[in-house]
This record gives C-alpha cells, structure tokens and sequence, in this order.
C-alpha cells in the first residue's frame, strides 16, 4: 500500500474559496471594572477574553459549583439526608434547616444553587462525606486535579473567606462548562429563577441570587457569590445566535457592578465573534486520480467535523494537502491527507482527510491487458505478426523444389 508523491514536499495543495462574509472590524475588550475575569465558547472552549484570568483569588459561594459536581456525581437526586448539626452565622445564607431535618438531594441541590444555601452545602457535604465534610471536601480537591483546574483549592464546600479556598476566573468557567455539558439537572437548575422544595419540614419557595435570569431573556445561568474577601463574584452563561458563552468576573464592588460587567462581557464576545463549521465528517472534499486506472478518481472525504470559533471579521479559508495521484491497494477510510482550517494565516485545525471507499489493486490479468493494448507494445507486436504472416504466406507460395513431385509419385 503506497500513495504516489509528486516532488519535493509531495504535496498538491488545493486551496478552497470558503471565505466567510467579513463584517465590521471587531471592537476592542469592554472595560471591566473587576479584579479578574474570563470568557469562553462553551463547545469548543475557546477563550476569548482574559484579565488576570490565572490569578487565584477567593471566590465566595462560585465554591459551591465544586460542591454540586461532587454530590452530582456521588448520591442520586432521590436520595434524602439528615440534616446534621450545623448552626449557620446569621449573616449566612440558608434555608432554616433544622439539625436532623430531612430533604432531599435534588432539593438540597436547589437550595445550593439558587439562593446559594449554606446550610444546604453543609448537609451535602457531611452526608456525601460519609459523616465527614473534611472528607468531602478532599473529594473536591480530587476532583479539581482530575479536570485540570491548576488554579484551584478547596478548604470548604461553601465558600466562606477560609485559607485555602481559592480558584481563578479561567478555572471558574472551566468548570462551569464542564457542569453545563455533563450534568443536566444542573443545566437546568441554574437556569431557572425560583423554584419550590417540596420535601423537608414544610415547603420552601426559593429565589436565585442571579437576578440577570428572567430578567434578560438569553442568559441561562449560572452561579452568584459574595464575601469581603471575594467582593461580589458571578460566573455567568449565555445562549445567543446558536452560540453558548461562559463568563467569569471576580472582585466588582457591587450587585450592579457584577451584573454590568457580566452583561459587557458576554455582549462583546457574541458581538465579535461566531462559530464556524466550514467542514463536515463524510464530506466529499477531492476527487483523485489512481495510477494504472485511466479515468477513474477516488472519492476523498472529511473524518472529521471542523467546528472552531473566530471574530466576525476574520476571512477562513481551507486549504487541502493531497498526494497527486494513489495507488492501490488502498482500505477503507484509509488516511490519503490533511484539510487546513485557516483564518487567514493562522491555523484553526487540521482534519484528517479518508478514502470513502477502498481501492484495490489492478489485477495481473488487467495489467497484462494495459501492457499488450499500449500503443509502444502493440506496434511491435502487430510488426512481428504482419511478418510471421507474410513468412508462411511466402512459404506456402514458393513453387516445390525439383524432383520432388516424382519422388511423391513413386
């Protein structure tokens, strides 16, 4: 199995028109009034703005987003838990819990993520914990090793000014996007405004901290925090034109300042910037020939789907790196070469580009027929056999020798 190189980088590049219409030159990063802050495009992670985003800081109740991937990921939303004897400062925020008092994982949830319970992280923490919050909240630390976030450490499950509790904005929606894409109950529960917790004492009414939801109509999430030592923080998510954006702003001064500076930040990243997919899996990108089989191209596809997230101004092109002929045998989806994704001379991705279909070998018998009906061979061929012709024509014509025909006759 071998593909047929042309010269010196034995490539053929093949360039495709595929530019995207151009808009207005992108507009420079809000001005933020915070201590550190980060956006990205949830699917693909791509960040596109960044201050002070590797910066550990304290980070207030966003804590809690750790708390619920744990939980998430331990206990099933049915299980219920006791309340254990754990008496919230009254500055807290809680839900009255009462030490011993029943209620249930999806609610205890609820409580955590929309009015930012403390009371309600605490039980989680205990009870998941196997009796031990400093248990559980070793997990947390586990967990954040597991995903990367280098930024991050955890010495509480709630997010109250304690040494050691700490993350970055970059970690922040790192996480927050993991959470989004993996858990759904979360995805829906910081979505939603207020909510009611039906199990416990009595029924609960709860409201979310996060009054940017309902209150603007594309913003899905995601969780509030406040201390002296964090200020006012919010992670944040957007859903706009197809597109879902996650923002961290840390240190603002105030409720307004937290929720301004999150509305510019998520503004300006749907305001200058889209997602692409110029190329999709099982595209038919090149047709190309195959040596010893005249006239016939093999069909070359896309292996992969290309989705990448650009400025609006940005001009993308692809560009495809082929041999300039194959040979066979080749198997199915063997890999023949390469697809550029550029804005404009900056690399996106690279795609691997597959045969569709497998290419065999030409048969012996084939070949022998290409070699005989080839015109350097047929030539000769004919010349030797016009010549046996004519020799047994001339032999057949040449007149007996004498004496031969009295020999016959006796």
């Amino acid at each position: 199995m071998r593909l047929r190189l042309g010269r010196a980088a034995a490539l053929v590049l093949l360039a495709l028109a595929a530019w995207l219409p151009a808009t207005a030159r992108a507009a420079p990063p809000p001005s933020l009034s915070v201590t550190a802050a980060a956006l990205i495009e949830q699917s693909t992670g791509t960040q596109l703005y960044g201050r002070s985003a590797n910066q550990q800081l304290p980070i207030a109740s966003t804590t809690k987003l750790m708390t619920a991937l744990v939980t998430l990921e331990h206990v099933p939303l049915s299980r219920v838990f006791s309340d254990p004897n754990y008496f919230p400062a009254s500055v807290d925020s809680q839900i009255g819990l009462s030490p011993g008092e029943r209620m249930s994982v999806h609610d205890l949830l609820l409580a955590l993520l929309l009015p930012s319970a403390d009371d309600a992280a605490e039980d989680l923490a205990f009870n998941v914990g196997h009796g031990s919050v400093g248990r559980f909240v070793a997990m947390m630390n586990a967990r954040a090793g597991e995903l990367g976030l280098t930024h991050t450490h955890y010495s509480t499950p709630i997010g109250l000014d304690t040494p050691g509790n700490y993350s970055s904005a970059s970690d922040l929606v790192t996480l927050a996007s993991y959470l989004l894409s993996h858990q759904p109950f979360f995805a829906h529960a910081v979505s939603l405004p207020s909510a009611v917790l039906h199990t416990g004492a009595y029924v609960r009414h709860v409201v979310n901290r996060n009054d940017l939801l309902g209150r603007v109509p594309w913003i899905t999430g995601v969780k509030t925090g406040h201390t002296r030592g964090a200020g006012y923080v919010l992670v944040g998510s957007g859903h706009r034109d197809g597109m879902t954006l996650i923002s961290a702003v840390l240190g603002t001064s105030s409720i307004s300042s937290r929720d301004s500076n999150t509305l510019a930040l998520l503004d300006y990243g749907f305001a200058n910037f889209h997602r692409i997919s110029p190329i999709h899996v099982g595209d038919i990108l090149a047709r190309l020939p195959v040596h010893d089989r005249p006239g016939f191209r093999a069909q070359v596809i896309a292996g992969t789907t290309f989705t990448g997230v650009v400025a609006r101004d940005s001009r993308v092109s692809t560009r495809f790196e082929l041999p300039r002929e194959l040979t066979g045998p080749l198997p199915w989806h063997a890999p023949v070469g390469t697809a550029v994704v550029l804005a404009g001379h900056r690399t996106l991705g690279l795609i691997p580009l597959l045969l569709k279909r497998a290419l065999p070998a030409v048969s012996p018998l084939t070949l022998a027929a290409r070699f005989i009906t080839r015109p350097f061979t047929l030539l000769p061929l004919l010349a030797v056999l016009c010549a046996a012709i004519g020799f047994a024509v001339h032999r057949r014509e040449r007149p007996p020798r004498p004496g031969a025909a009295s020999r016959e006759a006796a």
